[in-house]
């Protein structure tokens, strides 16, 4: 009875981790699906506008393994969120207050570092919170995807009639609704079994080759989506189209993923083999994705092809998160989210950053999406590859033991 009244209890909490990311994910879409248009709109090209975007992925490959190693050691991630969330409400000021490329150039690296980690983090918080419960991930991460669509959609007029240059106050003020809701979520308990994390057993993880694997394919098959995210805006905009286009666009290329979530939920069997088969589909239909990219002539043709964004991004988002709690223990299940998140944006970013600008400035975007076309390619034969094997022998990860008895020997109380 004590149980199921605590259960009763927490449904307040849950509805409130529901809210939390609808408004972190809406936030988010603010900066990622219109800065560029700013950047454009004080006179950037479109190398400049790479390169600046192309820190927050940069950045990341530092701040998603720091922010992800002290979580696990604190073992409270409310506390590291809201620190989080406050550095970034403040430095966004501080990029839009900047008046020289050096400045912005050098404000996006503070604010990327507090920034970057936040999807990372925010999945695992809604997996320390369900664990153990009948919940299941996608319902509460489809909320995100629903801030980030409806968001967009609303964002594009608002943003038309405001002017680029107030994205900061539309933005701060979804960020401080998001860090109230997380505010009402209740402190998980920290038990004896989860004191600290050794940075040694942490490193034990990338001797597990199907771990590797998955994170260098990622990479590969990130690179292109980057590459559109970074820029699809400003395709849109060379194409004709305004920033209500690119806001629909944004809203087609996540209001169906709710709907991908929970199929996923319902159907998608835990079993590591399955899910790198899903893995190769999922590249293939990004391949597919970027050849159509490519061959668009108008601006909602390409609003219209983010329809695929919630089968393409969404599955590998949902598998690829739900791999890494197979491949990972329990101990260091936030770092290796921040891995996991790092191979997805952060060195596969700052590529597609970068060299996407190039080839957008430089040949077009139809070269640069046909490059991606390719790239989709080699991930999906590289998971077809790994799928076979793992058919033919089976998954045998290296032994964690020695990694969980070193584990529980740092974590024993100092008495």
């Amino acid at each position: 009875m004590t149980h199921l009244r605590e259960k009763d209890n927490n449904l307040p909490s849950l509805k409130s981790l529901k809210l939390f990311n609808f408004f972190i994910y809406g936030t988010m879409v603010i900066f990622t699906g219109f800065f560029q248009l700013y950047l454009q709109d004080i006179g950037l090209d479109k190398v400049e506008i790479g390169s600046l975007m192309a820190i927050a992925p940069f950045v990341s490959i530092f701040a998603n393994p720091f922010w992800g190693y002290w979580s696990d050691r604190a073992q409270n991630m409310k506390r590291v969120l809201l620190f989080m969330l406050t550095g970034t409400l403040l430095l966004v000021q501080f990029v839009f207050q900047a008046n020289t490329y050096t400045m912005i150039y050098l404000t996006m690296i503070f604010f990327y570092f507090f920034q970057t980690p936040m999807f990372s983090q925010t999945n695992t918080l809604i997996l320390g919170y369900i664990e153990g419960t009948g919940h299941k991930f996608g319902s509460f991460r489809m909320w995100g995807s629903l801030g980030w669509a409806l968001t967009a959609v609303a964002a594009g007029p608002v943003i038309d009639r405001l002017g680029s240059g107030r994205i900061s106050i539309v933005f701060s003020i979804m960020l401080i609704v998001a860090a109230v809701f997380m505010l009402t979520l209740p402190n998980t308990q920290k038990t004896t079994a989860s004191a600290t994390v050794s940075v040694r057993g942490l490193s034990k993880l990338f001797f597990n080759p199907y771990f590797i694997g998955f994170i260098l394919l990622g990479i590969v098959v990130s690179v292109p989506n980057t590459m559109n995210n970074t820029f699809m805006s400003l395709y849109i905009l060379e194409l004709g189209g305004t920033k209500q286009t690119v806001g629909l666009a944004i809203f087609f290329s996540s209001i169906f993923e709710v709907g991908v979530f929970l199929l996923c939920d319902r159907y998608l069997k835990r079993k590591i083999s399955v899910m790198i088969a899903c893995l190769a589909i999922v590249s293939l239909l990004f391949s597919l994705r970027w050849m159509l990219m490519a061959e668009a002539s108008t601006p909602m043709q390409v609003a219209l092809i983010q329809l695929m964004h919630c089968i393409t991004f969404g599955g590998y988002f949902y598998v690829g998160t739900q791999l890494t709690m197979l491949f990972v223990p329990r101990p260091f299940r936030a770092s290796g989210q921040a891995i996991y998140t790092l191979s997805w944006s952060g060195i596969s970013g700052v590529i597609g950053g970068i060299v996407g600008g190039w080839m957008f400035q430089n040949f077009g975007a139809q070269t640069m999406y046909r490059t991606g076309m390719m790239l989709a390619l080699i991930g999906a034969l590289g998971f077809g590859w790994m799928w076979y094997v793992l058919r033919r022998q089976g998954y045998r990860p290296v032994p964690v033991d020695e990694l969980e008895e070193e584990y529980e020997e740092v974590s024993l109380p100092n008495r």
